[in-house]
């Protein structure tokens, strides 16, 4: 099956880790997202469902755009990667014009090219709400056409909500799997965090989400799968479930200081039998 990319660039995204996530995801009818982010395990998956959710609103509305009117929206967003929007001053008017509307559909259109335009494809915004990426100063920013038809023939199968991970969770039926990819825990406990819609995802989300994943697979019989940084932290959050580490491969920087990322920890919480 061939891989499929996300058209939007996503810290922590997961397409490399796809093959490895795929293996681990027990089979089952409908597969629950709560923390959908760049779609690359919805992407390359083959469930007759999907439930995706965030809870960051401009992404939920981006994908239930593509997935309603694909031609038109492709055809407008075109119009942004051209030469003269690949600019400083014109993405500082776009980013600043985004900030001032609520028009989902305008939105949604900022909120790409942005995505290809700003620094690194980040996705961040001040206390008040505001995206606040700098421009990112790329020769020809890729407009990701083809990405983008893929994910609305694949989102005809999927209901895109915009919610917390609790709700989510307590949408998921038997015949479900779920799959979460939180904010990943910090390295270490003084490791800056970055939050990732404006409120950090912190300790105590993480505890909650490993029990809110326990309580599924004991409870209610739906088999939880999570990823995370593979530390002591995650080991105890996650000490009932079935732990696996996905070696990443370790990038050693020219300076000789090395830039090692670290292994991640899958964490199965097998459904349990009535």
């Amino acid at each position: 099956m061939k891989k499929h990319r996300a058209f939007l660039k996503w810290a922590g995204g997961k397409y490399s880790l796809v093959e490895d996530i795929k293996r681990h995801l027990p089979p089952a009818r409908k597969l629950v997202e709560p923390f959908v982010g760049a779609g690359s395990v919805f992407l390359n998956t083959d469930y007759e469902q999907y439930l995706l959710a965030d809870i960051n609103p401009d992404l939920i509305n981006l994908y239930n755009i593509i997935k309603e009117q694909p031609e038109q929206f492709v055809r407008d967003a075109k119009a942004l990667f051209t030469a003269e929007f690949n600019q400083k001053g014109a993405y500082l008017d776009i980013r600043e014009a985004f900030n001032k509307t609520q028009d989902p559909y305008q939105r949604s259109l900022y909120f790409l090219y942005m995505n290809r335009h700003g620094f690194n494809g980040l996705c961040r915004y001040n206390k008040k709400g505001g995206f606040n990426v700098p421009f990112g100063s790329y020769k020809k920013p890729y407009f990701p056409e083809d990405e983008m038809y893929f994910f609305a023939e694949k989102a005809k199968r999927a209901t895109f909500v915009c919610e917390g991970y609790q709700q989510t969770f307590s949408r998921a039926r038997k015949g479900s799997v779920v799959y979460c990819d939180p904010p990943y825990a910090p390295l270490s406990t003084t490791a800056n965090f970055t939050s990732y819609a404006g409120n950090g995802f912190s300790l105590d989300d993480q505890a909650a989400l490993a029990d809110v994943a326990e309580r599924a697979a004991v409870e209610r019989g739906i088999p939880v799968l999570i990823s995370n940084h593979d530390t002591t932290l995650t080991r105890r959050l996650y000490h009932g479930a079935e732990l696996s580490v996905v070696r990443v491969k370790r990038t050693i920087s020219r300076n000789g200081g090395s830039r090692n990322k670290v292994d991640e920890l899958l964490a199965l919480f097998p459904a349990q039998p009535d």
